[in-house]
């Protein structure tokens, strides 16, 4: 099973990384090396790469890449019709640098790229690696480029760029190139210091704690001096406003205590204890705690135990485990997180993954039996007592923080014993969704991965919380209160009755604490606000919903907001849920991922780059049923849209924006769930197309080819102007945006280029 947000990063990939045994085997890396796919719709390679960094990347940065001026560039760009380029301050360019890679990824060799970006080759290879399975996202290969050089744009170039100006001139009067909100607005905006609107909760919660991510928080070295601030105050007073409780960030032990076998490792510790401390003070004074994740203990370089044999555990790849069944590995988790909790005295809690793809303990992938000692040992012995290590460290410190044991990807097998094993006072915190049977078109099969579309609690997490309630352990449920990898191109899916049935379940479950996201959802939602009153009142899910919806929305809204809200939840419950879909479907990026007039060869990236490849996109669906399901996802969300546009044009002025806000959450949706069924009818038709032996089978096929393609179109318009006036749209913490405006002029452009140039040739071909 694929998470891809499970990999804690070990370094912000603009910080500068210390020199260590570590560090030094850091390599970018390659994979395979394919061809490197050519866009058609741009004069060449380098009007692509201008109009693909525009907005994210200074002109003088773009011109040194390729040996131009500054004005070449901007030259280029206006030729196209671009506006501006807009300013591109330094905090924008550290919050967009995923964005960056991933668009210049078939465009760029590594060490132009590497310009681009102005980095070091290990920060690359650090963040390729470490940033959230970035290379996994992008393939797990590097395409092949060749080196891009200026050269004066000659006259068949200079016509063709023309061309695109007057086509971008005809679909967008308004202009392209820069945009209303600018990119990262959203950051302002919750930063800002304004009185934020209570959701006014009334008594003390069931659900203690209430804690999520930080929405624009980079992933890697939050406490690292310099660092970009993942919390200001703004945000905080927003989010307890929204009845959260409690804020989590990634750590990473060697980061904050001295490692003993590389001290190197442990540059800057004092310095980021005294981040967290502060983090911790701030927090406090709005109500929140701070929890640490910990996924320990890391993995080192093969080199690194030629110095340390005894330490060695599992090997995966170039790496190898510290093995915790050694006494002086134990140690180190305990006095590192004894140094934590006495740093930062006032810390809510830790919480631990030991299971996930991030290879940490020695049956962390229930790979156990190739060590030596751990082989010894059952899987639930060994992690147990890496829980137990961990809760020394912070008995030692005499600290009051929590420990949080976290079910992901525990075997069945292994629960009773370990839950039965862990020590006392953890709680037990358990994927609520999960193992949920569903059916969709026809189609069974059973939740897998973090959902908004099915409502739990399933049949494994009601399991083990009756396991740990045995045991005499606190049970808390993580959910994914705001969205998922379902749909995450957005702050909150307005799916908010699908929230409320799932939190009223919790509350009936006798939960006592929530994680309300992983990475994703950590923005001031009325989806938590729902969470927050079910925790905290006797009120029904409409109860709960209406008095959000007034807070937010005015009195005479509200109940029209939860019509809404109701209708957009039965319609995400139809989306097509499989882990295969969730990941590599074109629902991410919507009408921003491009088309292909013959297939890439290209596999389908895990939330990166979904390509042409819809065997993939579709799971164990049918095509007809992934279509049909998403189009029912698109239809619903349309209906809602259109619902809030009526009420935002009767509400006061006070309300409005709010409203308008809301229902341009409800068209991305929309968008992205109707392309996502588009990009697969295109996929077929093509193969129909190539399988057309005569011009009579042919015209089906191509009449479908042009419908979607103009339908795609407006689609893309559609979008840009959504975005384009809403920065929060396309973003995620762990992906930065995964399409801005310009990507969706791109399509655009995309689908009038097959339009114009390959239906006709194949027309004339075919004899039509």
């Amino acid at each position: 099973m694929v998470h891809c947000a499970l990999i804690g990063v070990l370094a912000m990939a603009t910080a500068e990384l210390p020199s260590g045994a570590a560090t030094a085997a850091l390599e970018l890396p390659s994979g395979a090396a394919p061809p490197a796919l050519t866009v058609r719709h741009f004069p060449d390679r380098l009007h692509a790469f201008v109009w693909r960094n525009w907005s994210l990347v200074p002109a003088a940065r773009m011109a040194g890449v390729v040996g131009a001026t500054s004005d070449d560039i901007r030259r280029i760009g206006r030729s196209m019709g671009l506006q501006g380029p807009p300013r591109i301050t330094r905090d924008m360019e550290r919050r967009s640098y995923i964005t960056v890679i991933r668009r210049n990824w078939h465009l760029l060799p590594y060490d132009q790229l590497l310009d681009l970006l102005g980095w070091t080759e290990r920060q690359l290879a650090f963040t390729l690696r470490e940033d959230d399975f970035l290379f996994i996202k992008l393939g797990s290969l590097k395409p092949r480029c060749e080196p891009l050089r200026y050269q004066a744009p000659d006259a068949t170039a200079r016509a063709a760029a023309r061309r695109i100006a007057e086509r971008m001139r005809t679909v967008f009067p308004e202009g392209v190139g820069t945009t209303r909100e600018p990119h990262f607005q959203f950051v302002r905006d919750l930063s800002s210091r304004s009185r934020a609107p209570a959701e006014r909760l009334a008594g003390p919660s069931r659900f203690q704690p209430r804690f999520c991510y930080s929405y624009f928080a980079l992933f890697g070295d939050p406490l690292a001096p310099g660092a970009v601030d993942s919390y200001p105050d703004g945000y905080l007073a927003r989010m307890a406003a929204s009845g959260v409780d409690g804020i989590w960030l990634h750590a990473v032990l060697y980061k904050l205590a001295p490692f003993p076998w590389d001290p190197a490792l442990s540059e800057g510790a004092d310095a980021r204890l005294a981040s967290l401390r502060r983090l911790v003070q701030r927090a406090s004074r709005h109500g929140i705690g701070v929890y640490l994740y910990l996924n320990e203990p890391r993995t080192m370089p093969l080199r690194f135990f030629e110095r340390h044999p005894g330490l060695r555990g599992v090997q995966s790849g170039d790496h190898a485990t510290l093995c915790t069944s050694v006494p002086e590995v134990r140690a180190f988790l305990t006095s590192a997180v004894e140094r934590i909790c006495r740093a930062a005295p006032g810390l809510a809690g830790l919480f631990t993954i030991t299971a996930s793809e991030n290879l940490t303990n020695c049956w962390s992938h229930s790979q156990g039996a190739q060590c030596p000692r751990c082989s010894q040992r059952a899987p639930h012995e060994v992690i147990a007592e890496l829980h137990t290590a961990l809760r020394d460290g912070i008995a030692r410190s005499g600290s009051h923080a929590r420990l949080i044991a976290w079910d992901w990807g525990w075997p069945d097998a292994w629960a009773e014993p370990l839950i039965g094993a862990l020590p006392d006072g953890t709680a037990l915190m358990s994927v609520s969704e999960w193992n949920l049977p569903i059916e969709r078109g026809g189609v069974r099969t059973e939740v897998g991965e973090y959902s908004l579309s099915a409502i739990g609690p399933g049949p494994r997490a009601t399991r083990h919380w009756e396991l740990a309630r045995r045991r005499g352990l606190p049970a808390f449920a993580k959910i994914q209160a705001a969205n998922t990898w379902e749909m995450s191109a957005v702050p909150y899916v307005p799916a908010v009755e699908n929230t409320a049935l799932h939190a009223a379940a919790l509350r009936t479950a006798g939960i006592s604490g929530v994680m309300l996201g992983w990475t994703l959802g950590g923005y001031p939602s009325p989806n938590i606000g729902v969470v927050a009153r079910l925790g905290a009142t006797d009120e029904s899910p409409r109860e709960a919903m209406l008095a959000v919806a007034r807070q937010r929305y005015g009195d005479a809204s509200a109940p029209g907001v939860v019509d809404a809200w109701r209708l957009m939840s039965e319609a995400f419950r139809e989306f097509p849920f499989h882990i295969g879909v969730v990941y590599t479907s074109p629902h991410q990026s919507g009408p921003a991922n491009l088309l292909w007039e013959s297939p890439t060869g290209y596999a389908a990236t895990m939330v990166g780059i979904a390509y042409d490849d819809l065997d993939a996109w579709r799971a164990v669906y049918p095509p007809e049923v992934y279509i049909r399901q998403m189009d029912l996802v698109a239809e619903g969300f349309s209906r809602g849209a259109a619902m809030l546009a009526a009420l935002e044009r009767d509400a006061p002025e006070v309300h409005r924006r709010a409203l308008r806000r809301e229902r341009g959450l409800a068209d991305t949706v929309r968008l992205h769930m109707r392309s996502a069924a588009n990009q697969a009818r295109f996929v077929m038709a093509r193969r129909a197309l190539a399988a057309a032996q005569d011009a009579a089978s042919a015209a089906g096929p191509l009449a479908e080819l042009e419908r979607v393609l103009r339908e795609e179109a407006v689609l893309a318009a559609d979008l840009y102007r959504v975005q384009s006036a809403d920065s929060r749209v396309g973003y995620e913490a762990t992906n930065h945006y995964f399409y801005v405006p310009l990507d969706l002029a791109e399509k655009v452009l995309n689908c009038y280029d097959l339009l114009e140039r390959w239906l006709p040739e194949e027309r004339r071909r075919r004899g039509l």
